[in-house]
């Protein structure tokens, strides 16, 4: 399925959502952004959806805002505005969906391109891919949660760095650096993502979605706090079909048949 912006292909437990505008490197207008939206909104409410792969098409994942829409020199413009009703909601969205999301970055990911790369739970990107946070070119300040994601990432000396100057950094960078997940042969980017999505899916997706909870809340909690999550999710999950089917797996000997519940 596909309506000019996004592009939307269930596969076999999982979901492939393709950023489609490859003429302006997938950059992101008013369309774009509800037609993710509402792929996105999709897939969290599919039952048989248990993973979703975000990526881009042709030779960029996303080169952040298209600028032309966003042109002070037309008409006056309120960032924040699109911040608060665009970019916000759909970092917010990513965060909290219930089920693991992989980004497979194929070539450039810029500005919001690459902070919405980086929102996601696991990034696998092409050897030639680079991550640009792009803002200090045009006399802006990062967005879309990189001020906070990046810090957290790779820390506040490198995140200061890569942010004043703009400076590109490349895949190998970003894996060693600990930005992203790892770094695949650029003819290897979709299947190795593929792959990964259709073994999550096959995965226990309740615990799953609530170990990514845990890990987000980790930062902000004391280790007491979060000893007291565990405990209280632990419990939670114990109760569920999966982990009665992970026992009985393991006692039997055999891969277990997760039902996501």
């Amino acid at each position: 399925m596909s309506d000019g912006s996004v592009r939307v292909e269930k596969q076999d437990g999982y979901v492939v959502i393709t950023l489609d505008r490859p003429d302006k490197l997938n950059a992101f207008n008013e369309t774009q952004h509800l037609s993710l939206k509402d792929a996105l909104a999709e897939a969290e409410e599919d039952p048989s959806c248990r993973a979703i792969l975000l990526t881009g098409a042709g030779r960029g994942f996303c080169a952040g805002q298209d600028l032309s829409e966003r042109d002070p020199s037309r008409e006056e413009i309120d960032l924040g505005l699109t911040i608060d009703t665009l970019y916000n909601p759909l970092v917010r969205r990513i965060r909290a969906i219930g089920k693991p999301v992989i980004c497979a970055v194929n070539g450039v990911a810029a500005g919001a391109g690459a902070n919405i790369a980086l929102a996601c739970d696991i990034v696998l990107a092409a050897r030639s891919a680079k991550f640009i946070q792009a803002f200090s070119r045009i006399g802006l300040v990062p967005d879309s949660g990189g001020t906070w994601t990046v810090p957290n990432l790779i820390g506040e000396a490198r995140a200061k760095a890569i942010m004043f100057t703009g400076e590109p950094v490349t895949a190998e960078q970003a894996a060693d650096w600990g930005m992203i997940w790892k770094v695949v042969d650029d003819d290897d980017l979709m299947t190795q993502a593929a792959g990964l999505a259709a073994n999550l899916a096959k995965g226990p997706t309740r615990s799953l979605g609530l170990t990514k909870g845990l890990i987000q809340q980790a930062g902000d909690n004391t280790l007491d706090r979060q000893l007291d999550l565990e405990r209280d999710t632990q419990r939670e999950v114990g109760r569920g079909t999966d982990y009665a089917e992970g026992v009985r797996a393991f006692i039997e000997k055999r891969p277990a048949k997760f039902t996501g519940r």
